[in-house]
């Protein structure tokens, strides 16, 4: 795993292991998300929730954002993150919180510019979490979800709505954008 472009292009990034539960983006799907958002990204706030290794929201800094906070409830994802991004040297646009993802999304105050939503498959996380993403985005955010390809999620969501599916195999990403 590695970071494609921008500033920390071609860093190897540390991975978790973990079955079922991790599985890291591939570098194909990876570089199709960030082809999708790549005019959102300069100088934006994102939120990289189930964080993992924290490929994407390093990937997001590395292209320009302006800060990136990473959350996930592993105690071996919020070290890897950590880890990750004293490599990168990019571990002073970020903050990283080991906490619970939906609780955190619940409850925070904080709005982003893209919110990257890579839970795991098949479980409805991305239902249940959707309204609160919603509610933490600024004007003309993002919001981009990875899931399994057959996974069926909301046409809308509030004043959101699905702008595209994009298939790579058995995954699918998903764009949701101001209706």
């Amino acid at each position: 795993m590695r970071v494609i472009t921008g500033s920390a292009r071609g860093r190897k990034l540390k991975t978790l292991e973990g079955g079922d539960i991790v599985r890291p983006t591939t570098d194909r799907v990876k570089e199709a998300m960030f082809s999708i958002i790549q005019f959102d990204i300069p100088d934006a706030d994102v939120l990289d929730l189930f964080a993992g290794s924290g490929q994407l929201g390093i990937e997001a800094l590395s292209r320009g954002a302006k800060s990136a906070v990473f959350v996930d409830r592993d105690i071996n994802a919020y070290n890897t993150v950590k880890e990750n991004l004293e490599i990168t040297k990019l571990d002073g646009k970020a903050f990283v919180l080991n906490a619970d993802s939906i609780s955190y999304i619940k409850n925070s105050r904080n709005k982003y510019d893209i919110i990257i939503l890579d839970p795991p498959y098949n479980k409805g996380i991305i239902d249940e979490v959707l309204p609160y993403a919603v509610a933490s985005c600024k004007e003309n955010s993002v919001i981009i979800c990875e899931s399994e390809f057959n996974e069926v999620l909301p046409e809308e969501c509030g004043d959101f709505i699905k702008h595209k599916d994009y298939k790579y195999s058995k995954i699918k990403l998903t764009v949701y954008k101001h209706g």
